[in-house]
């Protein structure tokens, strides 16, 4: 168990940290998919795709590739029947993870300042944390289309830094894939990752975080 330094704040990601929302987002994958007259893929493989926002899902569905790059036509298509069904679908078969209320809660009763920095965009982060009903307990939100550059680009965690005027060496990242590790590394941040999240199919111990946890409630552990 490597040493955690108590921070002064905490930034939480969303998609596979916070919220499992891979219901909705392979709903709406396999829905485009029909309405471009191709196949749908179903949920296990939209998990393998989620994590790097609307644009690189829909890429890695249409080229069925973590990679690729599809036609550039297709892709204008694609990405607006993908908007239009997420937009309706943001929450309606998404759900907390088990321990994250209670977790959150701890936190908060311990005095943390928190936030949240997400790749997913504030037209679907926002409803969806509200739906779920932890939307109040972050001070800050930064949104994948809030700053210029994504993580794993430091940019965002350091944002919400001057935001809420805490330093990054007395910051904690809690997220679940390589961009989370990334991005808290290059911002000096240290970092918790879930267990269970969206890494691609890798295992999240293979990028060095400082500890691995399978529930938000084994935070008091390390805080």
């Amino acid at each position: 168990m490597t040493a955690i330094r108590k921070p002064s704040m905490i930034l939480v990601d969303v998609d596979g940290t916070l919220v499992d929302s891979v219901p909705d987002l392979a709903y709406c994958v396999d829905e485009m998919m029909k309405q471009l007259g191709r196949e749908p893929w179903g949920e296990n493989k939209v998990r393998e795709w989620v994590g790097n926002g609307v644009e690189r899902l829909v890429k890695r569905a249409l080229t069925g590739s973590l990679d690729g790059e599809p036609d550039a036509e297709e892709y204008a298509r694609a990405l607006p029947i993908f908007r239009a069904l997420y937009a309706d679908n943001t929450s309606e078969r998404s759900y907390l993870y088990p321990g994250v209320e209670e977790g959150l809660g701890y936190l908060r009763d311990q005095g943390y300042r928190l936030g949240c920095v997400t790749n997913k965009a504030a037209e679907f982060t926002l409803p969806i944390l509200r739906d779920l009903g932890v939307h109040d307990a972050f001070e800050t939100i930064i949104c994948g289309d809030d700053t210029p550059r994504k993580k794993p680009d430091p940019l965002p965690l350091l944002t919400a830094c001057e935001r809420l005027g805490v330093a990054p060496e007395q910051s904690l990242m809690i997220g679940d894939s390589m961009s989370d590790v990334k991005a808290a590394r290059a911002a000096g941040f240290q970092i918790i990752c879930m267990s269970y999240g969206y890494n691609h199919g890798e295992d999240i111990r293979d990028y060095d975080p400082d500890a691995v946890i399978d529930s938000f409630v084994e935070l008091k552990r390390y805080l």
